[in-house]
């Protein structure tokens, strides 16, 4: 499916826009990939990465709240990518306006941006964080994906939809535990800190969130939510698996922080279909007739919910070791 097209990734220049673009180019033939964000080193240090592909990648310097230039850089796309965002917790805590700016209306302003063009895919990223939202940043990647939904609504007679994939941190991402645990040790820490000895995650990595971007870009019709089937750990056993000498210490549950990752709420339940390997959360509302359940597969019980601590798969400690391996800590 994406042979011979152009893709657009905002914020491109990031862990998924690495993965994405490295993935695509192995496994496809795209026309051209554009990367677009608003770093222009960064944009230099992934030319260098990628210069054997030529003329494949074009970079693309712009701010996603910038309608103008996206509206400019969308010309000839394709299918779109939006991985940009402001992430960092804390930051959006301390710059709720500038979160806003970037998470909400650079939102609104890709979805325009792709209506005014020949765009035919949108997927948005979201994250855990925007399910029963308990920080700004979950609180704004809420909305942002409530835009992406109703975009569908005004695509009119166009030949173009919008879908939404979500997961949680990506296993030894910046956000996640992983490269603190290892930054701790490294620096010469005694002991690893827990913010709760309950907490769980789920554990996905940078390829299976680009594939299951790939998945939304090719199946989706309108308004899904895509959502893996991945397995749950609990941080304690990912400190035995990293460093089963060091004790570790239970420190406080910080502000804005969940114990449980939730994919899917009761709430949820009434349009989520179960698959082989994902789950689809359908819009409540539709406005085509392209938007309907795929039933291959199973509509699941009201009131089922899927979080990393109700989850049927879990990771031993040896398991999270072997998946460890697969982890680089020196990026």
């Amino acid at each position: 499916m994406l042979n011979d097209k152009t893709i657009l990734i905002t914020g491109g220049t990031g862990s998924f826009g690495n993965c994405f673009t490295k993935y695509v180019l192995e496994h496809y033939n795209p026309k051209k990939i554009i990367i677009y964000s608003r770093d222009e080193f960064k944009q230099l240090l992934m030319s260098n990465k990628f210069k054997e592909y030529g003329d494949k990648l074009r970079f693309f310097i712009g701010d996603v709240r910038d309608k103008e230039r996206l509206k400019r850089a969308l010309e000839g796309v394709d299918y779109v990518v939006h991985a940009a965002a402001l992430k960092q917790v804390p930051a959006c805590e301390y710059n709720p306006n500038e979160a806003i700016k970037t998470n909400i209306h650079g939102a609104q302003n890709v979805i325009d941006a792709a209506l005014d063009s020949n765009v035919k895919r949108v997927v948005a990223l979201s994250t855990d964080k925007a399910v029963n939202p308990v920080n700004l940043y979950g609180g704004t990647k809420l909305v942002s994906d409530k835009l992406f939904v109703a975009a569908n609504a005004y695509a009119g007679m166009k030949d173009i939809n919008f879908s939404i994939v979500r997961y949680g941190n990506v296993a030894g991402s910046r956000g996640s535990v992983i490269p603190l645990f290892h930054n701790i040790v490294k620096g010469g820490g005694t002991e690893l800190p827990i913010t709760d000895y309950r907490m769980t995650r789920f554990w996905i990595s940078l390829t299976q969130g680009v594939e299951l971007v790939i998945k939304a870009l090719e199946e989706a019709t309108g308004g899904e939510t895509f959502i893996s089937k991945i397995p749950s750990f609990k941080i304690t056993d990912l400190a035995k698996a990293m460093y089963p000498d060091y004790p570790t210490k239970e420190v406080g549950i910080r502000p804005g922080e969940k114990l449980h990752e939730i994919m899917v709420t009761t709430e949820d339940s009434f349009t989520t279909y179960e698959y082989e390997k994902h789950f689809i959360v359908y819009p409540q509302v539709v406005w085509n007739n392209k938007q309907k359940p795929d039933l291959s597969g199973r509509k699941v019980r009201e009131g089922f919910s899927y979080s990393s601590d109700n989850n049927t798969e879990w990771l031993s400690v040896e398991d999270i070791r072997e998946l460890l391996k697969t982890v680089d800590l020196e990026k």
